[in-house]
C-alpha cells in the first residue's frame, strides 16, 4: 500500500495514516481487506521537530533515541523504487457474493472459503463456475489489540476440531441483519451455530487469545490468554489510535529556529560537540550562510534541545504549558502581522463585553498555531484518551506499533483558533453550590457504573469544571460552525481545567497544508459574544427533551453512563473533534434545562 496527500485510486492522506489507518488497522481495498503493517515495514518520511512532544514520548516509552517522522509519501513516480507502507492480507476467510436458497427453506446462504481455496481471487466450484468473493466481516480480537481469524470449524462444532474437510456456509435467516439471524453451518450434516453466541462472552465461543499480532509479522506473537471477542472489521470500535498532541509554543528566538531548520537534516543533526559546530561553520558554506549572526553557544543549545539533551521540555504537563502561554498573550494593537508557528493576541474587552460574558476573563485570537500529533499505540473496543492535563498515563497496556519502535509517525497541522479564559473565582463559586455538588455525585455514580463493567481500566472521573467546560466547548463549536466557514467536524477542542493555573477553552482548526487556514475562525472570534449567546440559547432546549434532560447517568437501560443531559440532539459532535470521544458531557451544568436543578454555570437567559 502506498500513501500520498490526495486520494485517487484508493490512496489515503498522510494525516489519516496517523489517526485512522495506522499500524494494526484494517483497510478495505477493491478486492480484499488488508491489515496495515507495523513501523518495521514502513519507510521513514521527513523528521518532525517538536522538542516538547518528543521529550514526553521518550519518557513515556523509555526510549532515549526516539524521533518523530511523517508517514512515507508516495513519490508519484511509477519508475522510482517502491516506498511506503506494507500491508498484509487480512482476514484470510472469504464469502461468495452470489446468494442461493439453502435447502429450499428461504435461507440466503453463502459459501465460507479460506484463501487457500481461491484461484486468482475467485472461487471455482465443482461446476467450474468462477465465483466472486469478499472478505468475511467477522474476526476475533482481544482488549490488548491482538487480532486473528476465527477458527470457523471449531466455532461451528463448539470446540471440536475433527471435522475440517467439509464445506462451511454463512446463512442469513432473516432480514434485520441481527447476529441472531446469521448462522454458520457445516456441510457435515447438522453442525450449525448463530453468530450471536460469539458476541456473548459467557459462552467463550471464540476461545482464549493466542497473542497474535499479524501487523508486526508472522513471528510477533506474545503471551496473552484473554478471552477473544467478536469484532466486525468495519465497526467503529475496531481501531482506536492512541494519540498525543501538543501545540508548538513560541521559542525564545524564532529566527534561530528557522535558521537551524535550514541546515538541520544534512548538517547540524550530526553535530556532537561545540567544536564540531565551529568547524562546520568554518568549512561548510550552507551552514555558515544559514547561521550568520548567531552565536555558537545559542546554536548549540538549540541543537541539544532538539535532541532532548537540554532543559527538559516535558517538565510541565502538556496543557499547563499551553494554558500559561495563552493567558500571557499580549493585547491586540492595530494591524499586527501574524508570523511564526504561534501568534496569539488578546481581544480588548470592549469588543465583547456583554452581560452573559461576565464569567469570561479573556478572549484570545490565535491567528497562527502549529499542532503536532503523534501516534503512540492503539487499542480495540475501547479508546484510551489523554487525562485532564493532556498526558498519556505510563504503564497503560497498548498495542505496539513496532517490534522495536525507534521512531513514531507524526503529522503537523497548521491553523487558527479562539481561546476563552474563565474567571477562577466564578468557577470556584459555582462549585460551592449544593445543587452543583449533588449533580456531581450523580455523574460520579454513572462513572462508577461504567468502570464496574471495565475491570482494569485506569480512566478517571474528570471533575465538574472539566465536564462543564467540555459541554460548553461542544456548544460553541456547533454555534461557531454555522458562520465561520468550517464544518463542525473540522473544528477541534482543547479544554483546560487546571485549578491552580486557570480555566479555559480553545477551539481551533488546522490542516497539514503549509498555510493551514484562511482566518474564518479568528473572524468568528471577534464576534464571540454573539456566538456564545447562540450556544447558550441552543443548549436550553434539546429536540429530545424532556427525555434528554431527565437522563440519569446510572440508568442501566440506556447505558449512557458517562453522559448527563447530552445526546445527538444537543451536545454530541464528531468524535474527531472531541478530545474525550463524546464522553463526560452534561448541558445541565452550563444552562438551565427543562428540568432545572439549579446547576447551571450560566443563569437563565445566559446571565
Amino acid at each position: 500500500m502506498r500513501t500520498r496527500s490526495k486520494r485517487p485510486h484508493g490512496q489515503v492522506r498522510l494525516s489519516q495514516v496517523v489517526t485512522t489507518f495506522g499500524p494494526g488497522s484494517m483497510l478495505d481495498l477493491p478486492t480484499r481487506s488488508v491489515l496495515v503493517s507495523g513501523l518495521d515495514h514502513w519507510t521513514q518520511g521527513e523528521q518532525v521537530h517538536e522538542p516538547r512532544l518528543a521529550a514526553k514520548l521518550r519518557r513515556l516509552l523509555d526510549r532515549g533515541d526516539l524521533t518523530l517522522h511523517v508517514p512515507p509519501p508516495d513519490t508519484g513516480d511509477p519508475t522510482a523504487p517502491l516506498t511506503g507502507i506494507r500491508a498484509w492480507q487480512f482476514p484470510e476467510w472469504f464469502i461468495t457474493q452470489d446468494v442461493r436458497d439453502a435447502d429450499g427453506a428461504g435461507k440466503r446462504s453463502r459459501l465460507l472459503i479460506h484463501r487457500r481455496s481461491l484461484t486468482r481471487d475467485k472461487y471455482i466450484d465443482q461446476d467450474k463456475k468462477r465465483r466472486h468473493v469478499v472478505p468475511v466481516r467477522f474476526v476475533r480480537a482481544c482488549r490488548a489489540g491482538h487480532i486473528g481469524d476465527i477458527d470457523w470449524h471449531a466455532y461451528v462444532h463448539r470446540g471440536q476440531t475433527a471435522c475440517r474437510r467439509h464445506q462451511l456456509f454463512l446463512d442469513e435467516r432473516g432480514t434485520s441483519g441481527d447476529l441472531s439471524e446469521v448462522w454458520v453451518r457445516c456441510a457435515c450434516g447438522g453442525a450449525e451455530r448463530p453468530m450471536s453466541d460469539a458476541a456473548t462472552l459467557e459462552f467463550q465461543a471464540l476461545g482464549h487469545c493466542d497473542g497474535s499480532r499479524p501487523w508486526l509479522g508472522p513471528a510477533a506473537r506474545e503471551t496473552c490468554g484473554d478471552l477473544n471477542r467478536l469484532l466486525i472489521r468495519t465497526a467503529s470500535n475496531a481501531y482506536f489510535p492512541q494519540l498525543l498532541s501538543v501545540i508548538s509554543l513560541p521559542s525564545r528566538d524564532e529566527d534561530l529556529v528557522k535558521a537551524v531548520d535550514q541546515v538541520w537534516e544534512h548538517h547540524l543533526q550530526y553535530v556532537e560537540a561545540l567544536d564540531d559546530l565551529r568547524r562546520d561553520r568554518t568549512k561548510k558554506l550552507p551552514v555558515r550562510v544559514a547561521l550568520e549572526g548567531f552565536a555558537d553557544e545559542e546554536i548549540f543549545a538549540e541543537v541539544r534541545s532538539r535532541r532532548g539533551e537540554g532543559p527538559d521540555p516535558s517538565a510541565k504537563p502538556v496543557k499547563q504549558a499551553e494554558l500559561e502561554t495563552l493567558l500571557a498573550a499580549k493585547d491586540e494593537i492595530g494591524q499586527d502581522r501574524p508570523d511564526g508557528d504561534f501568534y496569539a493576541r488578546a481581544l480588548p474587552r470592549e469588543h465583547w463585553e456583554e452581560p452573559w460574558m461576565a464569567p469570561v476573563e479573556r478572549v484570545v485570537l490565535v491567528h497562527r498555531l502549529r499542532e503536532v500529533v503523534a501516534q503512540v499505540g492503539f487499542t480495540r473496543f475501547e479508546a484510551l484518551s489523554p487525562d485532564i492535563e493532556g498526558e498519556l498515563e505510563v504503564g497503560v497496556r497498548r498495542a505496539a506499533l513496532a517490534l522495536d519502535a525507534s521512531w513514531l509517525p507524526a503529522v503537523e497541522n497548521r491553523g487558527e483558533g479562539v481561546f476563552l479564559a474563565f474567571r477562577k473565582a466564578a468557577v470556584e463559586e459555582w462549585l460551592q453550590r449544593e445543587a452543583v455538588q449533588a449533580r456531581g455525585r450523580e455523574l460520579l455514580k454513572g462513572f462508577d457504573c461504567w468502570r464496574a463493567e471495565r475491570h482494569g481500566t485506569k480512566r478517571k472521573f474528570l471533575g465538574l469544571p472539566y465536564i462543564m467546560l467540555h459541554s460548553l466547548s461542544h456548544l460553541l463549536i456547533t454555534a461557531v460552525s454555522l458562520e465561520c466557514g468550517y464544518p463542525a467536524s473540522a473544528i477541534r477542542e482543547r479544554v483546560y481545567a487546571n485549578g491552580a493555573v486557570g480555566y479555559g477553552i480553545l477551539f481551533y482548526t488546522g490542516s497539514p497544508d503549509a498555510e493551514g487556514t484562511l482566518g474564518g475562525l479568528v473572524e468568528a472570534g471577534r464576534r464571540i459574544d454573539r456566538h456564545l449567546r447562540t450556544a447558550l440559547d441552543l443548549a436550553e432546549l434539546c429536540s429530545n427533551d424532556p427525555v434528554c434532560a431527565q437522563h440519569a447517568p446510572e440508568d442501566d437501560k440506556e447505558r449512557r453512563f458517562l453522559l448527563g443531559a447530552a445526546c445527538h440532539g444537543c451536545l454530541l459532535i464528531a468524535e474527531t473533534s472531541c478530545e474525550q470521544h463524546n464522553d463526560f458531557l452534561d448541558r445541565a451544568l452550563v444552562v438551565p434545562t427543562v428540568c432545572d436543578q439549579g446547576t447551571a454555570f450560566f443563569g437563565p437567559g445566559g446571565d
